[in-house]
């Protein structure tokens, strides 16, 4: 598998959001992740909750550090990884599949325009 598979869109803050209709399932990248270490919490907001793009909506603390995330897209949570609470580890071991951590039903699917493709996001790590 590619650390960044294509059907996903990216932020400059290292999260990933993949879009079904006018909703997104949100996690951290593969970079983000190992960046971070061994994650063991992850603080996710409730159901229902309104989220911004680019503004903090949780963190997630690792062995090395806390990192706040931030939401790739504007909308309300509408369904979190309740798996996370008893195995924060999946964000490292399958950061795209079970790691994911919040879904967002999108009140501006445009925003959704200003994230990075995969290769786009490839070249800004390439870059730092």
């Amino acid at each position: 598998m590619a650390n960044y598979p294509d059907d996903l869109q990216y932020t400059k803050d290292h999260e990933w959001i993949r879009v079904t209709g006018d909703s997104g399932r949100v996690g951290i990248t593969y970079y983000a992740q190992e960046s971070l270490g061994d994650v063991v919490y992850v603080d996710l907001p409730k159901v229902g909750v309104k989220v911004t793009a680019n503004e903090p909506f949780g963190s997630v603390e690792s062995v090395k550090a806390v990192s706040e995330l931030f939401s790739p897209v504007s909308g309300e949570v509408v369904e979190i990884n309740e798996k996370l609470n008893d195995s924060p580890e999946l964000v490292n071991s399958v950061p795209y599949e079970d790691g994911w951590m919040i879904v967002i039903k999108l009140s501006n699917t445009s925003e959704v325009d200003a994230l990075l493709s995969a290769a786009e996001y490839e070249d800004f790590l390439n870059e730092k």
